[in-house]
């Protein structure tokens, strides 16, 4: 295409001003494309050069020694050129590659601290607790032995949860992740929820109104509880005591709403698009966690091919959105509005 507008504005610009705008080209394709590719188009703009526009044009002879020179040249200098960019390309990938490494290096070892931390903590609750009953089997009273089994349930539960992040994010990253839809209760899911995180609430509470209007929806169930249960456990790890985590189930003409906020702090502003990312831990938080709660609710809410929304509200504290778009059954209250 350069050379056909070339060849129709050669009167104007001269021959000579042709073989700049092709050395142009080449150069541009050697930043685009790999080196066999950007040579044989030197190789090529040094042939059309000749052919169509050095005199006699429509030849391969080359009237004077001035303009053989000229093309042998072009032709080095085009060959040079692109041997140069592919070169400099390599480098800055391998930079890049280097760079990567390391951020990925520094993420897993965040990542290994975490879990050292949130992992061993329960484990060595739950091993304290079951030493002390088994050492003061007599000695215990019932509420003693009570409380012991309460701290190495709680326990449990904490480090059921890491590991099923754990595994969630490893099927993500696989791409094992395969929605098994089924008719489903969103107000069921929601209680199940409340209940499995109600032993960790630290003195939050939460509101959920049942939504009686609402039909039947075709979601994954497992997928849809675990969104559930990490934005609630997200909510109550960072927001102080005594605060309020409201829950509330919408749809509309492409399917469910699921909305979970909260009254606390909200999230800071330079941080907002950061929190779905793998491993990410807001920088003013002095919580525990691996990072991987916000992501893995995004993983699956994609998953279904739904789509994941974060604000902070007006009056405080933040509200994260779902939105996952899916067949429902039929209900007369939509079908009015």
């Amino acid at each position: 295409m350069t050379a056909i507008l070339c060849f129709f504005s050669v009167d104007f610009i001269g021959y000579r001003a042709v073989a700049l705008i092709l050395l142009l080209v080449v150069s541009v394709n050697a930043i685009l494309f790999d080196i066999f590719p950007v040579m044989l188009s030197a190789l090529l703009s040094a042939l059309i050069w000749n052919f169509f526009f050095i005199p006699p044009v429509l030849t391969f002879h080359i009237g004077t020694a001035e303009d053989g020179l000229m093309f042998l040249m072009y032709f080095v200098i085009a060959s040079i050129n692109a041997v140069l960019t592919h070169q400099i390309r390599k480098v800055e990938l391998k930079e890049r590659q280097e760079k990567e490494r390391e951020k990925t290096i520094a993420l897993y070892n965040t990542l290994l601290n975490s879990l050292s931390h949130e992992l061993r903590t329960p484990i060595s609750t739950i091993i304290g607790a079951i030493d002390t009953i088994k050492d003061n089997q007599t000695k215990l009273s019932d509420t003693n032995r009570q409380e012991l089994y309460s701290e190495i349930e709680i326990a449990s539960f904490r480090l059921n949860r890491q590991v099923k992040n754990l595994l969630s994010m490893s099927r993500l990253e696989a791409g094992f992740i395969q929605p098994k839809k089924d008719w489903c209760d969103l107000n069921e899911l929601v209680f199940a929820a409340v209940k499995e995180e109600k032993d960790e609430l630290n003195n939050h509470q939460i509101e959920f109104l049942p939504n009686e209007d609402l039909p039947l929806f075709k979601l994954d169930n497992g997928l849809v509880e675990q969104i559930l249960h990490n934005l609630i456990h997200n909510a109550v790890q960072h927001t102080p005591e005594k605060s309020i985590i409201k829950i509330e189930l919408e749809y509309n003409e492409t399917g469910s709403v699921i909305q979970v906020s909260d009254n606390g702090k909200g999230f800071p502003e330079n941080e907002i698009g950061f929190v779905f990312d793998k491993f990410y831990r807001l920088k003013s938080t002095s919580t525990g966690g691996t990072g991987l709660g916000l992501s893995i609710v995004k993983g699956f809410t994609e998953a279904m091919n739904g789509k994941v929304y974060l604000e902070n509200l007006p009056q405080g504290g933040a509200k994260f959105t779902i939105e996952i778009p899916c067949e429902f059954s039929q209900n007369t209250h939509l079908e009015n509005e």
